[in-house]
Formats: structure tokens, sequence, C-alpha cells
């Protein structure tokens, strides 16, 4: 799920912000249909929830383990991008 740069992006902006799929799509530049079906994986994977307001759905990361799960893939990429060593 984290392997593709829209969703990692999207959880990136979920993990500390509650957003609606307008926002999440001007955010990430990308159509409001295709944040819809990242969305979708999203939460089938159990990584977002959702939260009905009036019309809208608004969607956060699912709780503070999900929240380091991003925080790490992030520091992983870092290590790799300038070849720190990991972390055992």
């Amino acid at each position: 799920m984290l392997a593709d740069p829209t969703r990692l992006r999207l959880l990136c902006l979920l993990r500390d912000a509650e957003l609606d799929v307008g926002s999440l799509a001007a955010a990430t530049g990308s159509a409001r249909p295709a944040v819809s079906q990242h969305l979708a994986k999203l939460r089938l994977a159990g990584l977002v929830r959702t939260r009905r307001d009036g019309r809208r759905a608004l969607y956060r990361a699912r709780g503070g383990h999900v929240r380091r799960l991003v925080d790490e893939v992030l520091a992983a990429a870092q290590h790799h991008l300038t070849g720190a060593p990991d972390h055992d």
C-alpha cells in the first residue's frame, strides 16, 4: 500500500489532519476520482478511517500505529536516499 507515491502522500497529509477528498486532491495535484480510489484502498487495508460530516466524508490516518508506520517509512526512504546506515 505504501509503495504508491500518491497513497504515501495521502497518508502523510492524513497523519496530522482530518481532510475531505477535495482538499486531498488539491494538496496532491491529483484528480478527485483518483484520490477517492486511493482512499478506498487505504480504508480496505485499515490504514485510514472515515467520519461523516453532513454530506462530506472526512478521512484521517487510523491511530498512532499508522502514524508511526508512516514516519518509519519516510525515515527508511531518507536513509536509502542519503546512504545512511539502517538502525537495527
